[in-house]
């Protein structure tokens, strides 16, 4: 017997402290925010990045540098390179040169798109991905369980904390009456409303919004402005735009990219008179 026990303890020891009261699974624990280093006031530093895709060069020797609680605004022309830095600052595409940097410290390049995801980091894609066979409160439900998590989530029902924490994003975004209805039933800037609902959900640093306002009524359109200029402040949201308008309404700096660069940036009224950009690209829509 005594042998026995030998071979067992190193199995048996590491069980025993796991059934303590006073021990918590690490997959029950949630994982805390980085401490993302803001002291010079920038979020995010987008340098001498660079990426070709079979000789063509989607982004040519980007600079960029986004300021943090900012609310910046990316236009220019299809194939200008705006989803393709979006990409790679999501880690969905891996730059050939230069540097993305969250903060003065956390290297994005390299990173998984999960792991990026985690730093805080969020993205809404033009078109609405909700789970149109649930109701709105499922939606922010499953979004709040699943950047938690999934088997941290598998125990318990929501906290109160929780709860109030939807309850507090319904509100944000309007569809608080709404909360019952089915996804697929919303109007098109509702679906939208409700998918940035779901991002501000996991509390996230920088949002990413690609063009958010296309097929929208005039209506939705104005809320959706209400609504992208209530965030910023508290974080830091990029917005893709082709909506002049639009970004007339919301914007403080615009930042114009032609053929993966930077060509211009300022306020709309700078950007509207700058003669290159009146060139390629404000006067092709003219």
């Amino acid at each position: 017997m005594a042998v026995i026990d030998r071979v067992l303890e190193p199995v048996i020891s590491p069980l025993k402290e796991t059934m303590r009261r006073d021990q918590t699974w690490p997959f029950l624990i949630e994982k805390q925010p980085p401490n993302i280093d803001v002291s010079h006031q920038v979020l995010l530093y987008v340098e001498g990045l660079s990426v070709s895709f079979d000789g063509f060069k989607a982004i040519n020797n980007l600079n960029l540098y986004v300021n943090d609680g900012e609310l910046r605004c990316l236009i220019g022309a299809n194939g200008a390179g705006k989803t393709t830095l979006m990409d790679i600052i999501t880690g969905k595409t891996q730059a050939d040169s230069g540097e993305v940097y969250f903060g003065q410290t956390i290297d994005l390049l390299g990173k998984s798109e999960s792991e990026i995801a985690e730093l805080g980091i969020g993205r809404k894609f033009q078109k609405p991905t909700v789970f149109e066979q649930q109701n709105v409160f499922s939606n922010l439900e499953l979004a709040m369980k699943a950047h938690k998590g999934i088997l941290s989530t598998l125990f318990a029902r929501l906290s109160g904390q929780q709860l109030d924490r939807i309850d507090e994003v319904l509100e944000i975004i309007g569809l608080k009456e709404h909360r019952r209805m089915l996804a697929g039933a919303l109007s098109h800037g509702q679906k939208q409303w409700l998918e940035i609902g779901m991002l501000l959900i996991a509390d996230p640093r920088l949002m990413l919004v690609d063009e958010p306002v296309a097929g929208m009524t005039g209506q939705e359109t104005e809320r959706t402005a209400e609504l992208l200029t209530s965030l910023a402040g508290e974080r830091t949201v990029i917005v893709v735009e082709h909506d002049m308008e639009f970004v007339r309404s919301i914007a403080k700096t615009v930042t114009v990219l032609h053929q993966g660069s930077v060509l211009a940036e300022g306020t709309m009224s700078e950007i509207q008179n700058d003669q290159s950009v009146i060139e390629v690209y404000l006067g092709e829509t003219s």
